[in-house]
């Protein structure tokens, strides 16, 4: 069964888990960005309790949406996080402010000191979303150390400019229906967002096309069991094979544990 779903505009519908649709002008997020940092051996950690402590609120009043907070679980000194913004503009000017204010003037070298790169980030709009994906929420308490229940896993496709709208919708309207009817509890699909980075302060990559799709599952065993049942499904590995065949670079995983102030996983 195909969703019928346009690609998204300012104010257009977005198809939502239970068929109903939020307005792209009534959501919290046009554009997000997954960011993806390199850190010096042993300074995750030290990364992560200054984020959680001092970084996430100061953004939150700006506008900015701390969507989710990870570890990879496959890089020990990699810190994986989502952010997203009303829109481009939106985004421009609470980056400005941000990074223009007190709060990272502050705190900015202790964090620069953690990082051996930090520029490697997919500037990325949602084209399919979830009932609550980036839902208001309730931040967790600054001095939370419990990890909020289950994990988040990105899987990232890179494809040709040429045909790039179409291959993604295609994507939505087939692989869509097709996981969350074989149990995968998929959260958003994503892809590039073409507009030019309005805060080039803050590189993001460029000359790309990817589509990323963000599931959650209960632990790690669940997600194994996920991925051979669909490696056994006809039907998945011919999806999987279209996508194969138009990549334009190998197909990347990123099995992510939410940090304790994690908004995502949601409702596991």
């Amino acid at each position: 069964m195909a969703m019928a779903m346009a690609w998204p505009s300012q104010g257009a519908a977005v198809e939502t888990t239970h068929g109903a649709a939020t307005k792209h002008g009534d959501a919290c997020c046009t554009v997000v960005e997954l960011r993806r940092y390199t850190l010096h051996p042993f300074k995750r950690d030290v990364l992560i309790d200054l984020f959680e402590r001092v970084f996430v609120e100061p953004q939150e009043a700006l506008g900015i949406r701390v969507l989710g907070t990870f570890r990879d679980l496959d890089a020990p000194d990699r810190f994986v996080w989502l952010r997203g913004f009303t829109d481009m503009p939106a985004r421009t000017q609470a980056l400005e402010a941000f990074y223009g204010g007190e709060v990272w003037r502050t705190h900015r070298q202790a964090a620069n000191r953690t990082m051996i790169d930090s520029d490697d980030v997919f500037l990325l709009r949602p084209v399919w979303q979830a009932e609550g994906f980036a839902a208001e929420a309730a931040l967790r308490a600054v001095d939370s150390v419990a990890v909020p229940e289950g994990f988040v896993v990105a899987q990232i496709r890179f494809l040709p400019a040429d045909g790039f709208d179409a291959r993604v919708q295609a994507f939505v309207d087939d692989a869509v229906p097709m996981l969350r009817q074989r149990g995968v509890d998929v959260l958003a699909v994503l892809a590039t967002e073409p507009s030019p980075n309005g805060y080039p302060r803050l590189p993001v990559r460029e000359g790309e096309h990817a589509v990323v799709w963000l599931v959650q599952v209960k632990d790690m065993k669940a997600f194994a069991r996920h991925e051979a049942a669909l490696a056994a499904d006809a039907a998945w590995s011919r999806l999987e094979a279209a996508l194969a065949r138009h990549a334009t670079a190998p197909p990347q995983t990123l099995r992510l544990q939410p940090t304790p102030r994690s908004r995502l996983p949601r409702g596991i």
